[in-house]
């Protein structure tokens, strides 16, 4: 079990880096509280970085999302698994390196568009794994040849489910499972917990990391990754992980709180503000 932690005060932050599915939204549905949260994060000016490994969507694409639900985020204070790959990418594999995967349209996009990069289905130096709603027989059979061949592989994220408004469906770690089995080996991971992902976020926000906390729903992604980065961390019960499991352990976040709501309540408690009366 994680050793217990006094919780930095939330007072005391400057910055958020939050998850978003089971966080901010489950599937196209917000969560409660959400717009009420970003204007608080606006006026006490705390810096945010909204975090995800789900890669099926560019960040413009989540910046589209969050405007239909009241919430004005530009693409630069939202970092993907894929952007994440990408920039591994670039700093281990020159132009020219032939690319293929298991993975949707808007990733495979953002790994060719202007980097230099191939597609190359037949004989890919670099597997690619994300999340992929249209997965078929033919892609894992391919990525599983290429990967038995001696390419290398990458895995967006290993996220075994993905919180949608249905209940938990599986996410890229289910189709990462099944590649696991036929090859033999495990991929190089890079979203959360894994530290390039948390090491980026960091770097965008321009703040140390007993500046930041990490806000997530999963204690294997985001609660896990916010604990090795040095972070203090909070989970909220709208999503994956329930509060038998985080007070169960081996992962212990700082602080558990049922929603949104409830965490703007105890950064209002500790700053003693009081709430924004609603307008008319």
């Amino acid at each position: 079990m994680t050793s217990p932690r006094t919780p930095r005060p939330l007072r005391d932050l400057r910055g958020l880096i939050m998850d978003m599915d089971g966080v901010l939204y489950r599937g196209n549905q917000p969560l409660p509280g959400l717009v009420e949260f970003f204007q608080f994060l606006d006026r006490q000016g705390i810096r945010y970085l909204l975090l995800t490994n789900n890669s099926t969507t560019l960040p413009a694409g989540y910046t589209t999302k969050l405007a239909a639900m009241g919430v004005q985020a530009p693409p630069e204070a939202i970092l993907t698994s894929g952007v994440v790959a990408l920039t591994y990418l670039r700093e281990h594999y020159p132009p020219g390196t032939r690319l293929s995967g298991v993975c949707m349209e808007p990733l495979r996009d953002l790994l060719l568009d202007g980097t230099g990069y191939v597609w190359d289905e037949d004989a890919p130096q670099v597997v690619i794994s994300s999340g992929d709603w249209a997965v078929t027989y033919e892609k894992l059979r391919r990525a599983c040849l290429a990967i038995r061949a001696g390419a290398d592989w990458i895995a967006t994220n290993t996220d075994k489910t993905l919180p949608t408004e249905e209940g938990l469906v599986p996410g890229a770690g289910a189709l990462i499972a099944a590649l696991e089995v036929a090859t033999d080996r495990r991929p190089v991971a890079l979203g959360k917990p894994e530290t390039p992902m948390m090491e980026q976020a960091l770097a965008r926000l321009g703040l140390g990391a007993d500046e930041v906390a990490m806000l997530g729903d999963r204690l294997d992604t985001d609660i896990l990754g916010g604990i090795n980065a040095g972070l203090a961390t909070i989970m909220v019960l709208t999503g994956v992980s329930t509060r038998e499991e985080a007070e169960r352990g081996p992962i212990a976040p700082d602080y558990i709180l049922d929603d949104l709501p409830a965490l703007l309540a105890r950064f209002r408690a500790e700053l003693g503000t009081a709430a924004t009366p609603a307008r008319p």
